[in-house]
């Protein structure tokens, strides 16, 4: 009977420890399963990874098991962390879906609205538009995230998101906004000085300016160009859309870029190489939203300002840069790149 009676302490200490796990361990569980490494995820946390380490081990201890199973190649769930991870994340999203019901509790068109986009697309044709949003509905905040990591809609990283993959999370409203074709492009300094590639073969006289980031296909340069390699050619690397364009207004060499952007007044040449390549923009946010109207208007307003309809830019079919400047009058004139081009190096 005391045996009994210890046995029935014990698993009793265990459940209650079990049960005292904290949800902020959970959630490190989660990051470490989608990271495949402690480092990776501790870098995404702003932790340490010896403080992430201790943390997993304290909620393997709480739990009595081993979720991972660790070596020099990273981190695999072990058969337990398998078994557990689908009703952890169970629990976040239940946790996530709290938090939207309370950021929308007041149907009171005031309070903010966070938007992530990449970088371009935010900083070239959202914000100048955001100014004019913001004069007419003064209680909505715009926060606009422009960066080529792409939010994760899903687990609150953003409200709304504009990315280059469509999502598959069937918690998540998608639509296409339009597509962007992309061009290759010099300065007119640049082609003054050196020229223009005649054809693809030609392009070993050239530098590239390449953009290396998340969300950009890293092979389609080479796929498009119809090369094994960019060995040889690449003159700079940059993650970043913004000093893509800054490269080439500069004359650095030839850059990938929006057919829009000579439309828009950016000092460019379109380089005639019978290549283009496109991308489609696509609008995500969670469908606990279409409840909130502050969230409505800034989706409505979002889709009529990328209008394939009324922005030829963001058709389907591919239109020559050069044919854009005259069918873009207007929002050249209203929205156009100057005081963005680039600033002349002291």
């Amino acid at each position: 009977m005391q045996q009994l009676l210890h046995r029935g302490a014990a698993m009793m200490q265990h459940r209650e420890e079990a049960l005292g796990a904290s949800w902020d361990d959970l959630k490190l569980f989660l990051a470490c399963a989608k990271y495949k490494s402690f480092r990776n995820a501790a870098e995404e946390l702003g932790l340490t990874s010896t403080t992430l380490m201790r943390r997993i081990d304290r909620l393997e201890e709480s739990i009595g098991c081993k979720l991972f199973l660790r070596d020099q190649s990273g981190l695999t769930l072990s058969d337990e962390g398998t078994a557990m991870i689908a009703d952890v994340a169970h629990m976040e999203r239940h946790a996530f879906n709290v938090f939207r019901r309370a950021s929308r509790s007041s149907n009171d068109t005031s309070g903010t609205v966070r938007v992530a986009v990449t970088e371009g697309p935010g900083n070239f044709w959202i914000l100048p538009r955001l100014i004019d949003f913001q004069k007419t509905y003064r209680k909505i905040t715009v926060d606009l995230r422009c960066a080529m990591e792409q939010a994760d809609v899903a687990r609150l990283e953003s409200d709304i998101a504009i990315q280059l993959e469509p999502p598959t999370n069937p918690d998540l409203i998608v639509a296409k906004l339009g597509r962007l074709h992309i061009y290759p492009f010099v300065s007119k300094e640049y082609e003054n000085l050196y020229g223009l590639p005649a054809n693809l073969a030609d392009l070993k006289n050239h530098r590239i300016i390449k953009q290396s980031a998340p969300q950009v296909d890293d092979s389609a340069y080479a796929r498009v160009l119809g090369l094994k390699s960019l060995e040889g050619i690449v003159g700079i690397k940059t993650n970043s859309s913004v000093g893509v364009l800054y490269a080439v207004e500069r004359g650095a060499g030839i850059g990938f870029l929006p057919t829009v952007s000579i439309a828009l007044g950016a000092p460019l040449v379109a380089v005639d190489l019978g290549v283009s390549h496109h991308a489609d923009l696509w609008l995500t946010y969670h469908k606990e939203f279409r409840g909130s109207e502050r969230h409505k208007i800034v989706v409505d307003w979002l889709k009529k300002i990328f209008d394939p309809r009324v922005h030829p830019c963001f058709r389907d079919e591919f239109i020559h840069p050069n044919e854009l400047v005259s069918m873009m009058t207007a929002a050249r004139e209203g929205f156009g790149l100057t005081g963005y081009v680039a600033a002349t190096p002291v």
